[in-house]
């Protein structure tokens, strides 16, 4: 095969598997009408099945980028139900609606392409079913213990209806502005980011979707982050205009889901779970938050909310267990006091547990396709 432009994004095409299949992309069947022209525009249409894996998009579209002469920028996908009727779920980023073009009557106008920010590294969304799970308290002892290992790190509260970011970390000063960047502050080795930071703690956040979007986009655009390896956001819980917003804004690398081992949280995780993948973002895997609480001094293991719930999530999602992370007392305080528990307890159980969580969480991202490579100037 010459070494032509079309014939490398055809060999980045047949690179990737469909496990349903056991086949390649363009040996299955999925790709149609391919087209790739000499100054880097390439289209073409994505047949993908409802039992297929809805990540393929997403690791379709990396390949192609990935792919030496393509202008990421001219990169147009069109995802088709071969099956059926055209899928309403939400399109590829910067994509008209499956079975759509973009001159089709009455459509609305498609999401913007994601930006690319390859200076923030991996981008991490934190995400949760329901809200008092602990989402934020694993957000903010990941990217701590992160940090502590000499990882470049940002936290972005991504939370607008409740930053509870400033207060976990004890910061609540109003960032600086230079040369029209807002300067993140800084604690415990993070970068941060959050609404906290810019509104006064009794204002009540009354807003609609285009605002969101605008919000996340400032914290993402006009955010001096520098050169960071890991971006974590600590998203809202469920599965609204704040989440959608990201995955419209950057390109997500993966995504982790905090549950209990509660029932009812693990089935409101599990809808998290299944929103990521219809916008082909990758979920790393579950973390069980609240798992058993061991008593000290007896030996005993008292079970409050269940057992199990968030292997049964990840078995469900054929995910990884990243980890469970005990109920621990004196951890609540600590966190209301700016105190991260794996800075100030490391030895703890929970710090233990939320340690081996970041090792998991490492090798489950170093070992996934990602939007773009991490640049370093």
């Amino acid at each position: 095969m010459p070494d032509t432009l079309s014939a490398r994004v055809a060999a980045a095409l047949s690179r990737i598997q469909n496990p349903r299949l056991e086949n390649d992309l363009l040996s299955g069947g999925m790709i149609r009408d391919l087209a790739v022209t000499d100054d880097g525009k390439v289209s073409f249409t994505f047949l993908l099945g409802r039992e297929d894996p809805a990540t393929l998009v997403r690791e379709a579209r990396a390949a192609v980028r990935a792919v030496d002469g393509v202008n990421p920028q001219e990169l147009r996908i069109s995802v088709v139900d071969p099956g059926g009727p055209a899928r309403s779920s939400h399109p590829p980023p910067g994509q008209p609606a499956p079975g759509q073009t973009h001159g089709q009557a009455g459509m609305v106008p498609p999401p913007p392409e994601p930006a690319d920010y390859p200076n923030l590294g991996r981008i991490i969304a934190v995400s949760s079913g329901k809200g008092g799970v602990g989402k934020s308290t694993v957000s903010v002892n990941l990217a701590v213990a992160l940090a502590q290992r000499g990882n470049r790190v940002g936290l972005m509260d991504g939370d607008i209806y409740g930053p509870n970011i400033p207060r976990m970390f004890g910061v609540f000063e109003k960032p600086p502005v230079v040369e029209g960047k807002i300067q993140p502050l800084l604690a415990w080795g993070v970068k941060l980011m959050s609404l906290g930071f810019l509104v006064d703690r009794d204002s009540p956040a009354i807003w609609r979707g285009p605002i969101i979007m605008k919000i996340v986009q400032q914290f993402l655009r006009d955010v001096h982050w520098g050169e960071l390896d890991y971006f974590i956001v600590d998203l809202p819980p469920g599965t609204g205009d704040a989440q959608l917003s990201l995955v419209q804004s950057c390109q997500v690398s993966t995504a982790i889901i905090v549950t209990t081992p509660q029932e009812v949280a693990v089935g409101d995780a599990l809808r998290g779970a299944k929103m990521f993948e219809k916008v082909s973002v990758p979920v790393a895997g579950i973390v069980e938050n609240m798992s058993a609480f061991v008593d000290p001094v007896s030996g005993r293991r008292f079970e409050m909310f269940g057992s199990g719930g968030g292997q049964r999530l990840a078995d469900e999602l054929q995910v990884p267990l990243l980890g469970t992370v005990p109920l621990q007392a004196g951890m609540a305080e600590q966190a209301d006091r700016g105190r991260p528990i794996v800075a100030v307890e490391p030895e703890s159980p929970a710090a233990l547990a939320l340690y081996g969580i970041v090792d998991a969480l490492v090798q489950a991202v170093a070992t996934r396709p990602v939007a773009l490579p991490i640049l370093r100037g």
